[in-house]
Formats: structure tokens, sequence, C-alpha cells
């Protein structure tokens, strides 16, 4: 039987898993072009950003370029949370098939 209380639920979240998904995909995405991927208003998307952040997950860098740029990658603990997290799910699936 599947523990379900084995689902981390900093990156259960939705908003969460669609940003941790996007990061494990491609390090060093901008705020904004993440915003136009995911289609997440700024509040939103900052708000899971911060959760992120605070959880170790995520790491963000601020640059000035033209105009001041931040980018956000995942960190090694999020990596390995990320990774662990798919695993899991990964074996919920395989259970419900049979």
């Amino acid at each position: 039987m599947i523990d379900f209380s084995q689902l981390d639920k900093t990156i259960h979240e939705k908003g969460r898993l669609a940003i941790m998904t996007l990061l494990a995909a491609r390090a060093g995405w901008p705020f904004q072009d993440m915003k136009a991927e995911l289609k997440m208003s700024d509040g939103n998307l900052i708000t899971h950003l911060r959760a992120l952040v605070k959880s170790g997950y995520v790491e963000e860098t601020r640059e000035m370029k033209a105009r001041p740029q931040t980018s956000y990658a995942l960190t090694k603990s999020g990596r390995k949370a990320f990774d662990a997290y798919i695993t899991l799910l990964e074996s919920i699936v395989r259970s419900a098939r049979g």
C-alpha cells in the first residue's frame, strides 16, 4: 500500500509542481519567461517561488542587464526532492495499474 503522506506537500501543490517541472527541465528561468510559460500572475508566481526558495528547493539570482532580471534554478536539494517526488508518483501509477 502506498503511503500518501510521503508526498512532499511543498511540491505537491499544482503551481509549485509546474514551477519545479520547468526548473528540472532547464535551469536559469527568468521570472518573466516563467510567468509567460505558466500563464500565472505576478503575485501567484512570486508567492509559489518564495515558498520554494524558503524550502531550499529553488535559488534566486538577480542580475543587472538593461534592467534588473531575476532568474530561478533548482538547488541540489530541490533536484533531489523533485526526483523523489516523481519516483513516488511513478510507484503510485504502477500500483494503480496493477
